[in-house]
C-alpha cells in the first residue's frame, strides 16, 4: 500500500511538471537512478512511477536513450466555448432524441460512446457477488424485515463515515437512502417546488433533469457555464429573483466535466442563503477525481441547511443496485414523508452489500483503481481525438468523472448525423440532448468509462474520420 501511494506521488509530481511546461514536449526526463536518489525511493518504485506516466501517454521511452516527454502530453485542441443560453428562446425538450438514443441500447454490435454508465469490465462485479452471498447468509430475518423509510442504518452510518469532506459534520441521522440518485433529486424537487415554479440549471445540463422538470410542470432557466469552472454565479445573481431552486453538478458536471472552484462554491452558497433559494447538489461524480484529493461539495459551506447533497453508486460501483442517498438539511422530514408515500421501504440486501463494501475496504480499493483507469482513458481519448477528428474540434479537459464534451465544426449537426453514425455501428450523445433550447447542435458527449483496447481505439478513430468525411 505504501509503495503504491509513493509511486503515484512521484508520478504526480512529474505529471504536474509536464502540465505546467516545466518539462516540455521532447524534454528528456532524469534517469531512473536519478529519480531514485532525488525522491529517496527504490529503483522498482521509480520504474512504477514511469510506467504510470507511460500508461497516460505522458512520456515514452527511447531504446538506449531514456524517457522523454511525449508529443501527446500537451493538448492541441481548444476548450469548448462558454455556453450562452438564450433564456428568451422558444423551449423544445429533446425527448424524441433521448428515446432514440435509448433504443440503440438493444443492439449489442453498436459501440456505445453514448452510454452514461461505466463498462461492466471496470466494475468489481465478482467481489460484489461474493458480498451478496455473504450478506444474504447472515442477514437478520433473511432480508424480510421492512427497513425504516429513512433507509438502512448500517448504510447511512458508512456513508457518513465515508463523507470525510464534511469533516465529521455529517452523521447517519442526516442521510436518507433513496432508490438511486435521480430519485433523490426528484424528492428534493418535490420538497422545495410546486407546479409553475422555476429552477436554475447549468447549460448544457444532464437531460434527466430536464425530463424531471417537465414531468413536474417546472420551468427551467439554463445558465451560462464555463467548461472548466462551471456555472456563472454572476449570471445566476441577475435572474435569482425568478428562481425558486437551483440544481447543479458542482463536481465534474455531466456532460461538460467542469469543476467549480471552492471559492465559487462558497460564494454560491452564501448568495443562495441570502436569497433563501434551496440548492439540489448532484455530487454523483465527486469520488471520481483525477487530482490528489476529493473536491469539496457545496454542502460543506452550508450553514442554513438549504443545500440538499445527493449521491449514489450508479456511476461508480453498481448501476443496477439503484442505491442513492441525500443529506437534505432542513428538508429532511419532508423528504422522509415523501419517500414513505412513494416506496415505503427499500430492499435491505443491496443496501447492506454497499455498506459492507464501504466498511471493509472494497469501495476504497475499487475507487483508487477506477480513478486511475478513467484518467488514463481520458488522456488516450484526447490524444486519439486530436489525431483523428476535424482540426477545428474543441474538447473539454475534465478533472474527473468520465465524460468528454466535444464542440465540432458549426457545419455539423450531431442530431442529424446520429442516424448515419448508427449505420456505421457508432453511437454518441448529441449535444441537443442536454438543453431545452435550439443550441449545442454541433456538440456531443462521449463516455470514456469503457475498456480501452485496440478495438475501442479503432472505433474512436472511425468516429473522427466519419465527421471528417461529412465535412469534405
Amino acid at each position: 500500500m505504501e509503495k503504491e501511494v509513493l509511486y503515484l506521488k512521484v508520478a504526480r509530481i512529474i505529471e504536474e511538471q509536464i502540465f505546467s511546461e516545466t518539462l516540455r514536449i521532447g524534454d528528456k526526463l532524469p534517469s531512473l537512478r536519478s529519480i531514485q536518489k532525488l525522491h529517496n525511493i527504490s529503483l522498482n518504485t521509480a520504474k512504477q512511477a514511469f510506467l504510470e506516466l507511460e500508461s497516460k501517454s505522458l512520456i515514452d521511452s527511447r531504446p538506449r536513450s531514456g524517457y522523454y516527454v511525449s508529443k501527446t502530453s500537451q493538448r492541441k485542441f481548444a476548450l469548448p466555448s462558454i455556453s450562452q443560453p438564450d433564456i428568451l428562446g422558444k423551449e423544445k425538450n429533446p425527448d424524441g432524441l433521448i428515446n432514440k438514443i435509448y433504443d440503440t441500447l438493444n443492439y449489442k454490435d453498436i459501440r456505445q460512446f453514448s452510454l452514461g454508465i461505466p463498462d461492466n469490465s471496470l466494475l468489481p462485479i465478482a467481489k460484489l457477488n461474493k458480498s451478496v452471498i455473504k450478506i444474504a447468509r447472515n442477514l437478520e430475518g433473511s432480508g424480510m424485515t421492512i427497513e425504516p423509510a429513512q433507509g438502512n442504518i448500517n448504510l447511512r452510518r458508512n456513508i457518513a463515515k465515508w463523507a470525510l469532506l464534511f469533516e465529521g459534520k455529517l452523521s447517519e441521522d442526516d442521510v436518507v437512502i433513496t432508490p438511486g440518485t435521480m430519485s433523490a433529486i426528484f424528492n428534493c424537487l418535490m420538497a422545495v417546488t410546486m407546479r409553475g415554479d422555476t429552477i436554475g440549471v447549468e447549460s448544457p445540463v444532464y437531460f434527466g433533469i430536464l425530463q424531471l422538470a417537465k414531468s413536474m410542470g417546472l420551468n427551467v432557466i439554463e445558465l451560462p457555464t464555463h467548461p472548466v469552472l462551471g456555472v456563472d454565479i454572476e449570471a445566476l445573481k441577475k435572474v435569482i429573483h425568478k428562481i425558486n431552486a437551483v440544481c447543479f453538478v458542482s463536481n465534474f458536471n455531466n456532460p461538460m466535466g467542469s469543476l467549480m472552484p471552492d471559492d465559487n462554491k462558497r460564494m454560491l452558497v452564501e448568495m443562495l442563503t441570502y436569497y433563501n433559494v434551496p440548492m439540489i447538489e448532484d455530487d454523483l461524480f465527486g469520488n471520481l477525481y483525477f487530482g490528489e484529493s476529493r473536491p469539496k461539495a457545496c454542502k460543506v459551506f452550508d450553514e442554513a441547511g438549504i443545500v440538499m447533497w445527493c449521491g449514489g453508486v450508479s456511476k461508480v460501483l453498481a448501476p443496477g443496485y439503484r442505491v442513492g442517498w441525500v443529506a437534505p438539511g432542513k428538508f429532511k422530514n419532508k423528504i422522509i414523508s415523501q419517500k414513505l408515500l412513494q416506496t415505503v421501504s427499500m430492499p435491505t440486501l443491496y443496501q447492506e452489500v454497499i455498506a459492507d463494501f464501504m466498511e471493509f475496504g472494497g469501495y476504497d480499493h475499487h475507487l483508487r483503481k477506477f480513478r486511475q483507469t478513467l484518467h488514463t482513458n481520458c488522456l488516450k481519448y484526447q490524444r486519439t481525438i486530436e489525431e483523428h477528428f476535424p482540426p477545428n474540434t474543441k474538447i473539454s479537459q475534465p478533472q474527473g468523472g468520465f465524460f468528454l464534451w466535444l464542440e465540432l465544426d458549426k457545419r455539423l449537426d450531431t442530431n442529424e448525423l446520429f442516424d448515419l453514425a448508427i449505420k456505421q455501428k457508432l453511437s454518441f450523445a448529441p449535444g441537443r440532448m442536454f438543453t431545452q433550447h435550439n443550441q449545442f447542435n454541433n456538440c456531443m458527449r462521449l463516455n470514456f468509462a469503457l475498456h480501452w483496447d485496440d478495438n475501442l481505439e479503432h472505433d474512436l478513430r472511425r468516429l473522427g474520420e466519419f465527421f471528417k468525411k461529412v465535412l469534405c
